[in-house]
């Protein structure tokens, strides 16, 4: 199976690509869903941010997967015989197997972000896989990938200070506004000014709550959803200013943040007409939310995501970044040993299948024999059963263990040279639990009735060791 990522993000596209190329979500759900119905992908999973589209997928075969995907975003991003030069060769990339599991770890760390360290993406990612998975277009291998990449996120924020030392984009964007202001005449920058944040989703919810706590004089929130607006006002008393008036909620203040998730320009030049006195407007959204003709406009200043992107400095600083990166690569190596530990798996257990196969027909013919009791034939079962345990044992933990070191033998092609092992027996199931049919079992673990038995290893747990 192959673990492919397909996207473009602020790293591979300019901020007017991608704003030309934004997904949404009905747009995302009938992507995965087209992609799972074209039969080469397996597994979908589809992340769309502000600032990247990636499809997370499993597929048979590469070149198939991949022209699967390709075909299926040019589809949903609409591309017509004019706009080939956005096509996904001139602006996307391609992840493949253990690139592709790194570069899904690095995402959830916020280590691909447009400002590095940026706590936003874990939560994004979360939901693009809980979406998936509640539509039943995630099987084992994005689960585990999924899981794991959510793990690392979650363990990078909790051990580092990249909280601290990396701001969000709202943050970033906060910060250019507060020189902007101090230009236009606000000595004391965000603190001094009137502000108001027009949407109350992630991105409009985080606004609201770091102007709140900048202490601006005066805060409003503005949304579609009027009761969406006064539950986020309520958590930080502010106020509430109707959705379909902006021009009134602009002439009241000196800083507006737009944070929607519109197709179209919210904030039109028309919405500021007669203004004479400065204004700072933070545009945080893809596709944007203020239209061109506004920061062309005398006395106001456009603070957007393509600016965020030129700012210097903007993420953790140089020490927690290096910290940060060097605990991913450690998770990483860990998960690219779980992943060629795993690969010998389905040849152990075709391996221990067969062992099976040989001691049922065994005791079979044991059976037979009329001079054996009850008691004697389990006697002789049980045996049989502990001696075929104690053999393959050792080998196949040993084995799992080799496997997962870099630049390891094909230790699975061995094994079915060494006991010719049928290819067909081999194949990965597609569905069930590996662990139940492998069962590998440690000899000192033995229950009252004589079979052995243990716990399943958890997925990117290093293998026992021996002593």
């Amino acid at each position: 199976m192959n673990l492919l990522v397909v996207g473009i993000s602020h790293r591979s596209a300019a901020v007017e690509t991608l704003e030309r190329l934004a997904v949404g979500p009905e747009a995302a759900a009938d992507l995965s869903r087209a992609l799972l119905r074209g039969g080469e992908v397996r597994e979908a999973v589809v992340l769309s941010t502000c600032n990247r589209v990636e499809v997370y997928a499993t597929a048979a075969t590469f070149h198939g997967g991949l022209s699967a995907i390709v075909d299926e975003l040019h589809r949903v991003w609409g591309l017509n015989e004019s706009e080939a030069e956005l096509d996904f060769a001139s602006c996307g990339y391609v992840r493949h197997g253990a690139d592709a599991a790194a570069h899904a770890f690095r995402v959830a760390a916020g280590l691909d972000s447009m400002v590095a360290g940026e706590p936003q993406i874990l939560g994004q990612l979360r939901d693009a896989y809980e979406t998936a998975r509640e539509a039943d277009q995630v099987g084992r291998h994005l689960h585990e990938l999924f899981q794991q990449a959510l793990r690392v996120g979650k363990r990078i924020h909790a051990e580092t200070d990249v909280d601290a030392a990396a701001p969000s984009v709202v943050s970033a964007a906060l910060e250019l506004a507060e020189r902007a202001l101090v230009r236009a005449g606000f000595p004391g920058g965000v603190a001094q000014a009137r502000a108001a944040v027009v949407g109350a989703g992630a991105m409009g919810s985080l606004a609201t709550a770091t102007l709140a706590r900048s202490g601006v004089k005066s805060l409003a929130v503005a949304n579609r959803d009027r009761d969406k607006a006064e539950r986020l006002a309520a958590v930080w008393d502010a106020a509430t200013a109707p959705y379909d008036d902006l021009a009134s909620l602009a002439a009241q203040v000196d800083l507006l943040v737009c944070a929607t998730s519109s197709p179209e320009p919210v904030l039109r030049a028309a919405h500021l007409a007669g203004r004479t006195a400065p204004l700072v407007v933070c545009d945080l959204a893809l596709p944007k939310d203020v239209a061109e003709a506004v920061s062309r406009l005398d006395g106001v200043h456009v603070v957007d995501i393509a600016e965020i992107q030129r700012a210097d400095g903007a993420g953790a600083a140089a020490d927690t970044l290096a910290e940060v990166e060097a605990l991913l690569a450690e998770e990483i190596a860990a998960y690219n040993e779980s992943l060629r530990a795993a690969a010998v798996t389905p040849t152990v257990a075709a391996l221990r299948s067969v062992a099976a196969d040989i001691v049922e027909t065994e005791l079979a013919r044991v059976a037979r024999r009329g001079d054996f009791t009850d008691d004697q034939r389990a006697e002789v079962a049980r045996t049989v059963h502990r001696v075929v345990q104690r053999l393959l044992h050792e080998p196949t933990v040993r084995v799992r263990e080799l496997a997962g070191q870099p630049g390891a033998p094909d230790y699975a092609r061995a094994l079915r040279d060494l006991f010719a092992l049928d290819a067909a027996a081999v194949a990965e199931p597609q569905t069930g639990d590996l662990a139940d049919a492998l069962k590998i079992n440690p000899v000192a673990a033995e229950s009252p009735d004589g079979t052995l038995g243990t716990a399943p290893q958890q997925p990117g747990a290093p293998s026992p060791r021996r002593p």
